[in-house]
């Protein structure tokens, strides 16, 4: 009895190693407690689709977690900043704009927004099978991880 057990353990390990569970981070003024954070779930390896989270921080002041919905592996996560300081994180033809002076606002855009899209701070995406942040040539800022 005990060998099955073992025998259907690890013909689960396949199954089981085909989800996505991680995440990266973008440092907004290069600490740990401001970031834009994207977390990515895959809660079922036969479904190549990721559902996408926005962990928006400012410690100690707010955190919140946003979802925006399904994507995919290969989703790649723009993030650009507006001259007030907000932000725009765009994700295909969805947009988003997130803030962090409470975290609360994460409201999706339907078009451009008039002033343009800011300056672009970076992008997440996959990197031989980790995701990261990978900062803009011009933006100065942030950091990858």
């Amino acid at each position: 009895m005990p060998l099955r057990h073992l025998l259907l353990a690890f013909l689960a390990l396949p199954m089981l190693a085909a989800c996505v569970n991680d995440g990266a981070t973008y440092e907004i003024d290069n600490t740990r407690e401001h970031v834009l954070s994207l977390i990515r779930e895959q809660p079922y390896f036969w479904d190549s689709r990721v559902e996408l989270f926005m962990v928006v921080s400012r410690m100690p002041a707010c955190m919140r977690r946003h979802s925006m919905g399904a994507g995919t592996r290969a989703s790649r996560v723009d993030i650009y900043q507006v001259p007030s300081g907000a932000f725009i994180v765009k994700i295909g033809k969805r947009m988003y704009a997130t803030e962090t002076q409470n975290c609360v606002n994460f409201v999706k855009m339907t078009e451009d927004p008039p002033g343009g899209m800011g300056k672009l701070m970076g992008s997440f995406r996959e990197n031989n099978g980790v995701l990261v942040f990978v900062p803009s040539d011009d933006a100065g800022t942030g950091s990858a991880e």
